[in-house]
């Protein structure tokens, strides 16, 4: 019976959008999360009776035919790139951006990753870089005799040197944006790598037309709606559920079958 196949592909589908909502749900107080949805496609259909074949010598066509389907398989899991809301922090390394865009920032192994999450520190040389050390681009060292540290709308780092009126000019931070933000491959740590599908890197200062510009001392929150989280978890159950009773009916089915004499 077909039915016993589709309800399970049905029950796989729901499964998994259970776990995309456990993982909404459980960064929901991560910096900058960005929250995912999944998206569903329909599989193969069997042409019992294809539709617009001759039906006769007359060359009468076939208006519907007969197609069964085969159930529901995943395409996506779609991240949506809704900024979320800004939080003070008071802290003059938290920078949000307020628009598009994303930090640049340089992993270990020279590659550049990119990330929206901007709870940055000061490293023992001074230089910014994330909680995990990785250096903010273009590598901006505070000296040590700053006493305040001072980052425009624009990107540009200033600081406030003790015994001198003028601040110093440290460097200008940049953003990158991409054709298809989406299509920017997620690795953990709130960081994103470049893809074909994302398109290449478009570098520009904060505040420039299409770029955002940054907040000194605030935090972008995750863009998670825990009430419709919530809602679309409920929903995924009973449709879970939904699909098991359908195995369950076939399950009768073919017992009723097996016990005809």
């Amino acid at each position: 019976m077909r039915s016993l196949s589709i309800g399970s592909t049905g029950m796989l589908a729901q499964q998994l959008n259970v776990e995309v909502i456990s993982n909404n749900i459980a960064n929901m107080n991560t910096t900058a999360y960005q929250r995912r949805r999944a998206e569903f496609q329909d599989l193969l259909y069997q042409n019992q009776r294809r539709v617009g074949a001759e039906s006769s010598d007359a060359a009468t066509i076939v208006p519907a035919g007969v197609q069964v389907g085969l159930g529901v398989k995943t395409a996506a899991v779609y991240r949506i790139t809704e900024q979320g809301n800004l939080t003070l922090t008071e802290n003059p390394l938290d920078l949000a951006i307020n628009g598009k865009g994303y930090f640049q920032i340089t992993l270990p192994n020279g590659e550049t990753a990119y990330s929206r999450a901007g709870a940055f520190q000061l490293d023992g040389q001074g230089d910014i870089v994330t909680v995990d050390g990785y250096t903010v681009q273009p590598g901006i060292t505070v000296p040590n005799d700053a006493i305040d540290i001072t980052i425009n709308a624009s990107g540009q780092v200033f600081a406030s040197i003790e015994g001198q009126v003028a601040q110093q000019n440290l460097g200008q931070l940049e953003l990158s944006r991409f054709p298809n933000e989406a299509g920017l491959l997620a690795v953990g740590d709130n960081l994103f790598l470049e893809t074909p599908a994302s398109g290449a890197a478009q570098t520009a200062v904060p505040g420039t037309e299409g770029y955002g510009a940054i907040q000194q001392g605030f935090l972008e929150t995750s863009n998670v709606n825990v009430v419709e989280e919530i809602t679309n978890l409920i929903t995924a159950q009973r449709a879970y559920e939904m699909n098991s009773k359908v195995i369950e009916t076939s399950d009768q089915m073919m017992a009723t079958m097996t016990n005809l004499r």
